[in-house]
């Protein structure tokens, strides 16, 4: 095995590794994920085809892992393990609980595929990081985990939604677009079809929530786009 071999050889690695992690990859996407050319990319799709992984491709779209095939566990590095832990810290800060169980799980799964010496430091370094946020561990939502799997399987949610702009409570049929978050709060975008209208709702004033059988019809708009709009109204709508 030459020099060339040799270095390749961790490229490689990381193709796979990209390949079972998305759905579809692109050679370009590769390619600037790795600073190499689109050539390099295609020929070593075409070396790992020839060592027998089953990479297929979708004209116009990019790779993909046949279905089933998948790679051993990932090792993970020193250095990776540590952003993870120090990661894991911030999340047990934060305000909803959902997030916090999910996370812990996923972080429990991964420590599990450590090895010895790199899972003992992960473990020191977990006891010696501190975030001044949120030191109480206070909650004020319970709902992110189970929106996450609305907005990815597009179910429509039914709510029931406090505003402290006219003291009331209403029910509303949502239809969940994106999530993001402040230092304070979840906040989800939402095409709410009350006010036939995208709004942006705070989870810790949802008082009550359930997902509904009933699908809708995925988004065209971009969270880019989103915001443009709402800047557009001088204002982000009220919900």
């Amino acid at each position: 095995m030459n020099q060339n071999d040799i270095k390749r050889l961790p490229r490689l690695t990381a193709i796979l590794t990209q390949l079972q992690a998305k759905r579809l990859v692109t050679a370009c996407e590769l390619a600037v994920h790795f600073s190499v050319s689109n050539r390099t990319i295609y020929r070593d799709i075409k070396a790992l085809e020839q060592a027998g992984v089953p990479i297929l491709k979708e004209e116009g779209k990019g790779y993909t892992l046949m279905e089933g095939y998948r790679i051993p566990p990932v090792m993970f590095s020193e250095s990776e393990a540590n952003a993870l832990i120090t990661a894991q810290q911030w999340v047990l800060t934060n305000k909803d609980s959902s997030f916090v169980k999910e996370y812990t799980a996923a972080i429990s799964k991964i420590k599990a595929v450590l090895r010895s010496n790199t899972k003992d430091k992960a473990n020191l370094l977990s006891n010696r990081i501190v975030f001044g946020q949120n030191a109480d561990h206070n909650t004020t939502s319970t709902y992110l985990s189970t929106l996450q799997l609305a907005l990815t399987n597009f179910n429509l949610v039914k709510i029931e939604y406090y505003s402290p702009v006219n003291n009331q409570t209403t029910e509303r049929i949502i239809e969940p677009f994106a999530i993001y978050t402040t230092q304070e709060n979840w906040l989800l975008i939402a095409r709410c079809r009350l006010r036939k209208d995208y709004r942006a709702f705070r989870l810790d004033r949802i008082e009550r929530l359930s997902v509904l059988s009933q699908l809708f019809e995925p988004h065209n708009l971009t969270f880019e786009e989103y915001f443009e709009t709402s800047l557009k109204k001088c204002s982000p709508p009220l919900p």
